[in-house]
């Protein structure tokens, strides 16, 4: 079995046992409900949104990462205005433990 779940904006397909990173979602050692769940699929495939109002996917943080730099540049033309700039974000890898049909 296997659902479609969204958080941070992002779309994941996951089932039991996988190990996925998302964008930070709590501490590590907690447990989360994954709630805006848009398809689960087992013996028959969910998809209406009165069926998918109970489904659930239940997860545990493992742990807390960085993900990689993204460097850029801003320039303006003819005014000797130059900004360099970097980020890098933070992301929570999760283990799903549970996903109910509801």
């Amino acid at each position: 079995m296997y659902a479609v779940i969204k958080t941070g904006g992002k779309q994941y397909r996951v089932s039991e046992g996988d190990r996925v990173q998302v964008e930070r979602l709590g501490t590590p050692g907690s447990d989360v409900e994954l709630t805006p769940v848009l398809l689960v699929d087992g013996d028959t495939t969910i998809a209406t949104p009165d069926a998918l109002a109970g489904a659930r996917v239940s997860a545990r943080i493992v742990e807390e990462t960085r993900g990689p730099k993204i460097v850029g540049f801003t320039y303006k033309n003819k005014s000797n205005n130059r900004r360099r700039w970097g980020h890098r974000q933070t992301l929570a890898t999760i283990e799903i433990t549970g996903i109910s049909k509801g």
